[in-house]
């Protein structure tokens, strides 16, 4: 079938893949874009969709285009609350947070969450996520307009890199105690020194490298009986389809009743598309980019 595309979001994996940083390396030429959305424009007898059908695509590259060719399976509904730069930018990041949070790190109420990078996608989602489960959210960004966005989608407590060390802070706000779960998808040093400020069973959830790749004090987790848990929402659906199931229909409820949306700080046209990576790996975006055709 083919989809109409109206607007696609940009990831830190599109960046890396077309460096060829990336674990997929597709076979050059390619066009990058990993999620989009648009309008169902032809269906060649497919069942269960329609033209004109409102979608959202899940990909592994090529939706930075005017139009895709795709199987049933990669579209999903698109929630009725959402345009079409909110669609092309939830399943991604917000799939992410909920496989890293629910299905590996399995965040409880009550239970102190750390997440690094709040003012980006996949952290700005994990702030959500994780306050809809019941936890105590600490967000950690770079700057405090992001960290206003952080507590606006529900962090209960900031902490502005530059002003104090982290580890630090979360020893203050957690009386000594540590976190439990800790959501870091910058890495380097920040997935180091976050070994030093967990509590007792603490689950460290790597989701990327903006950061570089941080190295392990292994007597530090011995010490905590702490875990460290790979984060890979898509490839986990493709070994079990099972969980993408559960993943999706969860996040559609609460896209539609309003607990979760992306925050998109910046839509710009598909020729842009360049500028648009750059403002990710200048950490200049808040939430998410998009493409809008």
């Amino acid at each position: 079938m083919r989809v109409a595309i109206r607007a696609a979001g940009i990831n830190f994996p599109d960046v890396l893949m077309a460096a060829g940083e990336y674990q997929l390396k597709p076979e050059l030429p390619f066009t990058p874009g990993m999620e989009s959305a648009g309008d169902v424009v032809e269906i060649n007898g497919a069942a269960g969709v329609a033209v004109g059908d409102r979608v959202m695509v899940k990909l592994r590259h090529g939706g930075y285009a005017d139009e895709v060719v795709v199987a049933p399976s990669q579209l999903t509904p698109l929630p009725s609350t959402f345009d079409y730069a909110e669609g092309a930018t939830f399943l991604a990041a917000h799939g992410t947070a909920y496989h890293g949070l629910i299905d590996r790190g399995q965040l409880q109420p009550g239970e102190v969450l750390l997440v690094h990078g709040a003012g980006g996608g996949v952290g700005l989602a994990a702030v959500e996520i994780g306050k809809l489960l019941g936890a105590t959210v600490i967000a950690a960004a770079s700057s405090e307009e992001k960290l206003e966005v952080a507590r606006a989608r529900g962090a209960n407590h900031l902490v502005l890199y530059s002003r104090e060390p982290f580890r630090d802070a979360v020893k203050r706000i957690t009386d000594g105690r540590g976190v439990d779960v800790v959501y870091d998808p910058v890495g380097g040093q920040i997935f180091e020194e976050s070994v030093r400020c967990i509590a007792w069973g603490a689950r460290l959830l790597v989701i990327g490298f903006t950061g570089g790749i941080g190295l392990a004090r292994t007597n530090l987790l011995l010490i905590k009986g702490a875990s460290v848990l790979g984060v890979r929402a898509g490839e986990a659906v493709r070994k079990n389809p099972a969980l993408g199931e559960a993943r999706i229909r969860t996040l559609l409820e609460w896209a539609e009743q309003g607990k979760i949306r992306p925050n998109v700080s910046h839509r710009m046209p598909l020729a842009d598309y360049a500028a648009a990576m750059q403002l990710l790996v200048d950490r200049k975006a808040i939430g998410r980019v998009a493409l809008v055709m």
